[in-house]
């Protein structure tokens, strides 16, 4: 089975109002079939493909490297504006970016310049991180084990790796072996070809919502990884961080933008298909003023999560900016409040959506349940009470967030 059209050229994009336009004119197009991939688990194969030739995958290459170096801000408006039309599509490249931040904070120059230089070229990133039937998520039993004259052996199994099955390289979160610790070593990560041999991406994933997404399984078994392909994940959380912050607001622009599409279709549906109560005594179900007042309500919600999304944004490119403790706290504490918002905007609106549409939004042939099932999906990605913990015993007592990848 062909995964992808042939490769096509990248256009290059160079400013944020570039970017925001191409990502509106591709959400649009999105938007259009999101219902029928969703309904018949079309992989968008092509969609992908078309996100690469835009050259909005390449946008955070820094600007000593020829990239645009577009700020965090900019680049979650173009996550929310992509959800919007389909948070599936929207969400494999995820990795993608927060990899690319990995290689910019933790690269040589010589690795720089390689990945940076496939990035331009259109080439995409996924992910092989987390890992099924560990006891939590920072449990990684996947390993690099030294077989001599600079080069590894690496093995493991991965789940939830989205992005992987349509991805050029795949970067894997392994314990580094030593004599000292086998297995339990220092977390690096390795950078592997997707068709390297020893390397098999399975498209089992099967939730009720993303589900175009591909999050699938991928199975290394003694990949051969050169020393030059490897990069140091633990040192990361040794100082301040934006790491962490920068994956996570990705993430809330994914539901934010989720939130906006069933804001819109709800609207849509009420003035163009709904029927009126008879108690309402008006003519068209927009009219009803219950109608109105819950739209109007989900409007404030969803407004304030765009606000909320933006605020973040600026935080964590403030931080970077002038990184310190304080400010990487900070950055973590803003992500933890727009995370906490809006996962549960999200959930309520995709699900109100019904309440204000009436029964015939129900149909199953109108697929409209698709924006929650995405949104009750993906926001189970990250617990969103402990973003509240974080947030609520920094206001007690001024305890700073914890220094690690999911805040």
């Amino acid at each position: 089975m062909t995964l992808a059209p042939a490769r096509t050229t990248t256009v290059p994009i160079l400013s944020a109002d570039d970017a925001l336009e191409v990502a509106t004119r591709i959400a649009t197009d999105l938007a259009a079939t999101s219902a029928e991939r969703d309904r018949d688990r079309v992989l968008p194969a092509r969609e992908v493909e078309g996100l690469s030739a835009s050259g909005l995958l390449a946008v955070t290459v820094p600007a000593e490297h020829g990239g645009a170096d577009l700020p965090v801000e900019t680049l979650v408006e173009i996550f929310r504006i992509l959800a919007t039309g389909d948070p599936s599509v929207a969400q494999v490249p995820h990795s993608h970016f927060v990899y690319v931040n990995a290689m910019r904070h933790q690269g040589t120059p010589e690795q720089q310049a390689f990945f940076f230089g496939e990035v331009l070229a259109g080439k995409r990133f996924g992910n092989a991180q987390s890992e099924t039937g560990t006891r939590h998520v920072r449990d990684i039993r996947t390993t690099l084990t030294p077989v001599g004259q600079g080069r590894w052996a690496l093995t493991g199994t991965k789940g939830y790796s989205t992005g992987a099955l349509f991805a050029d390289w795949i970067p894997v979160l392994a314990h580094k072996d030593t004599l000292a610790a086998p297995g339990a070593g220092p977390l690096h990560v390795a950078w592997v070809e997707r068709h390297a041999p020893g390397v098999t991406v399975t498209d089992d994933w099967n939730g009720m919502g993303q589900r175009t997404t591909a999050s699938g399984t991928v199975h290394l078994v003694d990949v051969d990884v050169r020393e030059d392909r490897i990069t140091p994940y633990h040192l990361t959380f040794e100082g301040p961080q934006t790491y962490g912050a920068f994956a996570q607001v990705l993430h809330a622009g994914l539901d934010v933008g989720i939130a906006r599409a069933a804001l819109l279709e709800a609207a849509d549906f009420v003035r163009t298909t709904s029927r009126p109560y008879p108690d309402a005594a008006v003519e068209r179900a927009a009219d009803d003023p219950l109608v109105v007042q819950a739209l109007g309500q989900m409007e404030v919600d969803v407004r304030a999560a765009e606000a909320l999304l933006r605020e973040a944004g600026r935080a964590v490119d403030g931080a970077n900016a002038r990184l310190t403790a304080e400010s990487a706290a900070e950055a973590s504490l803003a992500v933890a409040a727009i995370r906490a918002l809006s996962a549960r905007v999200a959930v309520e609106v995709s699900s109100r959506l019904f309440e204000v549409a009436g029964t015939r939004s129900a149909l199953d042939s109108l697929n409209l349940h698709r924006h929650w099932r995405n949104a009750r999906t993906h926001t189970l990605h990250d617990p969103a009470a402990w973003k509240v913990q974080h947030l609520g015993r920094h206001v007690v007592d001024g305890t700073p967030p914890p220094n690690h990848g999911q805040l």
